[in-house]
């Protein structure tokens, strides 16, 4: 006896038909956390990432025009383009910093920023460019005096993740004091996504710091770091505990990071967390485990760690 036909099978919507009721879901969605976190509903109110990973790259070939800037400058020309690179660059961070602020007036309910606020702290960001370079040019020094394997300075800025990642720092440290968290942290996260290093632009870093290899390393938003830092990979500088309030939120800014004084190094894959203090000149050994502060000159070993926690 022949079984009957199966029933033919339904067919299946066409994209078209259900993208209407998509659209409806997410209106309501957006229109939800909009309504909660207090966004405008009249554009953009966000820095855009993509506008400052240009803005940084622009920056770079004006810090170091001849050998970040563009491959067909010539040395008589380098004047011209830092002043034409830089005017452009000012653009950009005029208008990014008019979305942070406003952003920022909305979440709180406030007014919006009087016009010019935007452009007086990039004028102040302009000036501090100076310093910025100095800055920079005792981090590529530092890097190829303490790697034995670089071979000129300029090999140094060009392959090295860790003059790349301070770059970046030393630019979105300026912006984070200027009072801008939020395009700070978007050209912190940048670097962290092209780098592998991950250092919170609240992080104060001294002179002549050299971060060899990199790949994993972890500063957090109130580390201090003197002078002469050499730090390899995998270091994380964290926090052991976070105060929190009466509700048990987070408190925001508290020092909970190591402050690391002048010429220390931390060895690769080592973690040291709190307030804690490492005295000048000590050495950290690898995958040491530290949240004890330790007097100036000591050096700190995993059988060392051992014999104290034994």
């Amino acid at each position: 006896m022949s079984q009957p036909p199966a029933p033919a099978p339904t067919p299946a919507p066409a994209p078209g038909d259900e993208l209407p009721n998509v659209v409806d879901a997410l209106r309501a969605v957006r229109a939800r956390w909009r309504e909660t976190h207090r966004r405008g509903g009249d554009g953009r109110d966000l820095p855009s990432r993509e506008l400052l990973a240009a803005m940084v790259q622009s920056l770079s070939g004006a810090l170091f025009p001849m050998r970040l800037g563009p491959p067909t400058l010539r040395p008589e020309d380098e004047d011209f383009y830092v002043g034409h690179t830089l005017g452009a660059a000012m653009v950009t961070l005029r208008e990014q910093i008019a979305h942070e602020l406003r952003h920022d007036a909305r979440q709180r309910g406030d007014a919006e920023p009087a016009p010019g606020v935007a452009e007086a702290l990039a004028s102040r960001f302009l000036h501090m460019l100076p310093r910025v370079r100095e800055l920079l040019d005792s981090d590529v020094l530092a890097a190829y005096q303490g790697d034995p394997a670089a071979r000129s300075v300029d090999e140094v800025l060009l392959c090295y993740p860790g003059v790349r990642a301070l770059i970046s720092h030393r630019l979105a440290h300026e912006l984070y004091r200027l009072g801008l968290p939020l395009i700070a942290r978007v050209v912190a996260e940048l670097a962290h996504a092209d780098t592998g290093i991950d250092i919170h632009p609240g992080a104060t870093i001294g002179a002549g710091c050299f971060i060899d290899h990199g790949t994993g390393v972890v500063i957090g938003e109130t580390a201090v770091l003197g002078e002469c830092v050499r730090i390899y990979q995998n270091v994380t500088l964290g926090a052991k505990s976070f105060p929190t309030d009466g509700d048990g939120h987070p408190l925001k800014g508290q020092p909970r990071h190591p402050v690391v004084e002048d010429e220390v190094v931390i060895y690769a894959g080592a973690t040291v967390l709190g307030r804690i203090t490492l005295g000048r000149g000590s050495v950290i050994g690898g995958n040491v485990w530290l949240t004890r502060s330790v007097p100036p000159g000591s050096v700190v070993t995993q059988a060392d760690m051992q014999s104290h926690t034994g």
